[in-house]
């Protein structure tokens, strides 16, 4: 039998248990790790990774169809072997998860195959027969999707973002419910590899965590694309045929009923708190997420939770950083800060892309800061023109008292790599001065991000 005593136990290996595992034992921690399924979490084998392996075939798809733009003439159709592309993205997954398991074993962190479970006193045991002994444990078991009533997926016809990640065949006519990040890829990817989507959404705009402006552009852009977009619309019911869903819709007064292949339910998530054994500790819960401190700890001495199980944002990067704070608080490092939540960036993969970080122009009002506001668009990028991708934005909000930035907001090619120069910014507490006074490389798409700022105080020069 293995050693069960440990420093730290930590329940759930996905990006935020893993990380804080890997952090604790390069501060010479004894450290365990109890995963049911498989080590780098959803993100790894069911999220983030897998849906940038799809959208990256969609992509290609996309610019084979618009080879002509580019001085290219392809001869005949162009065929999609679905099951290759559905492969190449179980194989990235599964090649990173490898990975995952190889730096276990480098950080010498012991592996538990099975479900934790709290036994209150610094105990956790795994599938009910091990128990393992810590004088800390991190619950880090993240979330899965939620399922309205009367509309569960089944796996076949109603899809959560499982199904649509291993479909078995292209549907030629799909109904994605919720546009948020996860609705909007899938929507996004389908749409580029020949589907008819039509994308669903309660509220009143499409992607409604990002700004307006943001959420408008990208509308526009997918119903340019071919996309039906339905707003301030609930799916009532969902009538299963054989091989096929009849959906009523709500929307604007009206009732429609109509036939879709497929439905792609993406209307959140539930944080996985069941049979975690909390009713033998004092963690408390809000609207079902763990309640944790600053440092995550959470009412229970010695037990703390990171990551989608805590709590919103749902976000790979926010359950990793959550994980080092809480090690490092753990092992007293004087140095360790809470998270600035507001420091937090946002993106989402569809086409265009989307990426933000801070206070939307709304929500800064709303607050009661004065803003300045800059915007540059994409076609008055070289780079972005030479790229043949001229449509999108970068948006800059700034408080007029201080110069303080507080939010960037972005829509285009390539956005949700340049969006970290704004991140580090506002970490950095940066203000409109140094973004000025920093040379951008020419030419590059980031020339646009200097270009906003300078349009917030009138000092545009390419627009």
């Amino acid at each position: 039998m293995s050693d069960t005593n440990f420093d730290l136990v930590v329940i759930g290996g996905g990006p935020g248990g893993y990380v804080a595992a890997i952090r604790a034992a390069q501060l010479k921690m004894k450290v365990a790790v109890v995963e049911r399924e498989h080590l780098g979490g959803i993100c790894l084998n069911w999220g983030c990774i897998p849906t940038k392996a799809l959208l990256r075939s969609s992509e290609i798809h996309h610019l084979m169809n618009h080879a002509s733009d580019y001085g290219f003439n392809i001869k005949g159709s162009i065929e999609i072997d679905f099951k290759k592309v559905v492969e190449r993205s179980r194989a990235v997954s599964k090649q990173l998860t490898a990975g995952i398991g190889h730096l276990m074993k480098k950080n010498k962190v012991t592996v538990f195959d099975g479900t934790g479970k709290l036994l209150g006193g610094g105990k956790v045991s795994v599938n009910g027969k091990e128990t393992l002994s810590a004088k800390n444990i991190i619950i880090a078991t993240g979330a899965r999707a939620r399922a309205l009533p009367g509309m569960e997926p089944d796996g076949k016809l109603i899809w959560s973002y499982r199904e649509a990640l291993v479909p078995q065949e292209m549907p030629k006519k799909l109904l994605v419910v919720g546009s948020g990040a996860i609705g909007s890829e899938f929507a996004s990817f389908y749409l580029n590899m020949g589907a008819e989507v039509t994308l669903v959404e309660v509220m009143d705009r499409i992607l409604p965590v990002e700004d307006a402006e943001v959420s408008g552009f990208v509308e526009k852009a997918f119903t340019k694309q071919g996309m039906k977009v339905v707003k301030s619309a609930k799916v009532t019911k969902l009538d299963k045929q054989k091989n096929s869903v009849k959906a009523t819709i709500e929307a604007g007064g009206k009732t429609t009923t109509e036939e879709y292949d497929r439905v792609i339910m993406a209307v959140g998530i539930v944080a996985n708190t069941e049979e975690l054994g909390l009713e033998k500790t004092k963690v408390k819960l809000d609207r079902g997420h763990i309640i944790i401190n600053e440092y995550c700890e959470t009412a229970e001495k010695g037990v703390y939770a990171i990551g989608d199980v805590a709590g919103a944002p749902w976000l790979a990067h926010k359950a990793s950083h959550e994980g080092i704070i809480c090690v490092e608080k753990i092992a007293g490092k004087k140095d360790v800060h809470p998270m600035n939540k507001s420091n937090i960036p946002g993106c989402t993969y569809c086409m265009p892309q989307v990426a933000s970080v801070g206070l939307t122009e709304a929500k800064a009002k709303e607050e009661g800061y004065k803003v300045k506001v800059g915007k540059f668009p994409f076609v008055g990028n070289g780079k972005a023109i030479a790229l043949g991708e001229p449509e999108g934005f970068v948006k800059t909000v700034f408080d007029e008292k201080t110069g303080e930035l507080l939010g960037a907001h972005m829509v285009g090619a390539e956005v949700t790599e340049m969006i970290q120069g704004y991140v580090i910014g506002k970490t950095m507490e940066a203000t409109e001065l140094e973004f000025m006074h920093t040379i951008f490389p020419h030419p590059t798409l980031s020339e646009m991000m200097h270009e906003s700022v300078l349009d917030a105080y009138d000092r545009a020069v390419h627009f």
